[in-house]
């Protein structure tokens, strides 16, 4: 009888861990992936405004 309560988590341990789990959960939505989205989005706009410093703008030669 001793083992099974020793593998059983207590109350506590469940709600500590939900609580662990929930702060996790808010600092991954709301702290690393906004953050992660705009340094892809940042990232991407740079990679074009190098591309279009080195080859030009889009669209037709301008006419002389």
């Amino acid at each position: 009888m001793g083992e099974l309560e020793q593998k059983v988590p207590s109350n506590d341990v469940r709600r500590s861990r939900r609580r662990l789990e929930l702060l996790l959960f808010l600092i991954l939505a709301f702290g690393i992936w906004p953050l992660v989205a705009i340094g892809v989005v940042g990232g991407y706009g740079f990679l074009v405004w190098m591309f279009q410093v080195v080859y030009g703008p889009p669209g037709p030669p301008a006419a002389h």
